[in-house]
């Protein structure tokens, strides 16, 4: 499968850089710089050991599509969780898979990935609505979050929604016994 037209860069440059990787792979590389970098950037689905989809995720301060300087969607987030909350802001499934369930797969899988990684949450700016436009499916729909057990948090445009899912850690610390 090709990554040739994939947007998940977009969310973590700047315009102008993410259009001169478009052609020249800077995209690719920078891509690649930041898997090796440490955490990482997403979770893959495999079926019969081929890909079958993805879901990019991570810390909100790695994407500066989140920032309010640069998409209005995500303005009134707290910005003090920016590197405490994980944000996904991109899922792709292969044509041939679609309906079988691997966004759930990979929301959930994301879910994972994102607590074994300390996240206090994970969230989402899926499409919400009937009339959302297929064309901008990538970013999920409302539907398959919620589905999942996250929550709304807002509704800052038609057709738009934020959404978020609240991560507990499994094992709080107990807590030291007071003696008096």
């Amino acid at each position: 499968r090709t990554t040739r037209h994939c947007w998940c860069m977009s969310f973590c440059t700047g315009r102008l850089a993410f259009a001169a990787g478009w052609v020249g792979g800077g995209n690719r590389r920078r891509f690649e710089t930041m898997t090796a970098a440490g955490t990482p950037l997403g979770v893959l689905a495999l079926v019969a050991d081929q890909p079958a989809g993805w879901a990019a995720c991570g810390p909100r301060s790695r994407y500066l599509g989140a920032s309010p300087s640069r998409h209005a969607l995500l303005g009134q987030r707290p910005r003090v969780e920016d590197s405490t909350a994980w944000l996904v802001p991109c899922l792709f499934v292969h044509p041939d898979r679609r309906g079988h369930g691997v966004s759930h797969a990979l929301l959930r899988a994301a879910t994972s990935l994102a607590r074994h990684e300390g996240a206090v949450a994970l969230e989402g700016w899926p499409l919400s609505g009937a009339e959302a436009a297929a064309a901008d499916a990538y970013v999920g729909r409302e539907q398959l979050f919620l589905a999942l057990g996250f929550h709304r948090v807002a509704q800052p445009v038609p057709g738009r929604a934020i959404v978020r899912l609240d991560l507990p850690h499994p094992h709080p610390r107990p807590q030291e016994p007071i003696h008096g």
